[in-house]
């Protein structure tokens, strides 16, 4: 199995329909939907999202308060939204058929392709405003730090995301191991002082912040303003909190581009459910940006529809990882 005893956090927030607009908590007005529906009370009676641990429960709540109300007008059923404490609560929960949505990192989708490849369809992924439909993973560290360069982090503390994270552990992992000097110093966990994980990826540059590790693995777009986090991803998320400043930090290292995560769902669905979702994300992507960027934690050129095939290099290089690990 793919981990540990499940840790959800379960918000219910009810929403009424109105024919104006929907209004969500903190009086947020939502345009009022006219996309693609379906009853989908003749498949079941709730439709269940799932979000990743990667920030505090109740942030993931009012930054996504807006989906969930989108989702209860386009499937016409109440709608549930759980939260987890890792990756792993929400992998196991989408493979025991008790979630309908969930956004994965290419590892997490990956991870669960290997378990079950039977188990969930891979239907959708944003694209940047660049046109890429990719992402990075970088390391920073704090700029009074001194370190700027790989050479500098030897014998630092780095700190991963999560075990099932892409960005946050499993490129990192494989790509920095990569170096020559990495190589003779033995590997990576010999290479650092200390690899050890953090709770998720806000987690984890709240640790270099505050100075329990020198180094941290997390996310980024890749493009924009670096003032602003870039365009999008986990730095952005922080920045745009008003927890973090980049002229605070440095980045230190990026890799290669990693395939955007997909947004997944079960196979037992009925293809409809399916279409009725690419639908309903791109009429929010056209009427009411705020939502769309809100959801995706930063700016969407568009949302583009992906299989598994987009992903066959994240699943080779998650086998190749496991073999390792199993020689050991």
């Amino acid at each position: 199995m793919l981990g540990t005893a499940l840790h959800i956090a379960i918000t219910a927030i009810t929403y009424a329909i109105v024919p104006i607009a929907i209004a969500g908590s903190n009086d947020t007005m939502i345009p009022l939907y006219t996309g693609p529906k379906m009853d989908f009370s003749k498949v079941q009676s709730e439709f269940r999202v799932g979000f990743l641990g990667d920030e505090a429960a109740q942030d993931i709540v009012t930054r996504t308060n807006c989906l969930k109300a989108y989702i209860k007008a386009a499937y016409q059923v109440p709608v549930k939204i759980f939260t987890f404490k890792d990756y792993a609560g929400t992998m196991e929960t989408m493979l025991g058929g008790n979630l309908d949505y969930a956004w994965f990192g290419s590892s997490g989708y990956a991870g669960m392709y290997i378990e079950d490849p039977k188990a969930v369809v891979p239907i959708l992924t944003r694209m940047h405003p660049s046109g890429v439909a990719g992402y990075y993973s970088v390391m920073i560290a704090r700029k009074d730090s001194g370190i700027r360069t790989l050479a500098d982090a030897r014998g630092k503390k780095l700190g991963f995301a999560d075990p099932n994270s892409t960005s946050g552990y499993l490129i990192p992992s494989i790509e920095l191991a990569e170096f020559d000097e990495v190589k003779k110093a033995g590997g990576v966990d010999k290479y650092f002082a200390s690899t050890t994980f953090q709770g998720g990826h806000e987690n984890n540059i709240l640790a270099v912040l505050n100075g329990d590790i020198d180094l941290a693995v997390t996310w980024v777009s890749g493009v924009g303003e670096w003032s602003e986090g870039y365009s999008a991803g986990n730095l952005k998320k922080i920045v745009d909190k008003g927890i973090l400043n980049m002229d605070d930090i440095v980045q230190i290292w990026s890799s290669k581009l990693i395939p955007n995560g997909p947004i997944v769902m079960p196979t037992r669905l009925p293809e409809k459910a399916r279409d009725i979702m690419v639908g309903m994300k791109k009429w929010i992507h056209k009427n009411d940006k705020t939502c769309s960027e809100n959801i995706a934690n930063g700016q969407v050129k568009d949302w583009i529809k992906v299989d598994h095939s987009f992903y066959e290099s994240v699943v080779r290089a998650r086998k190749a990882k496991i073999g390792a690990r199993n020689k050991h």
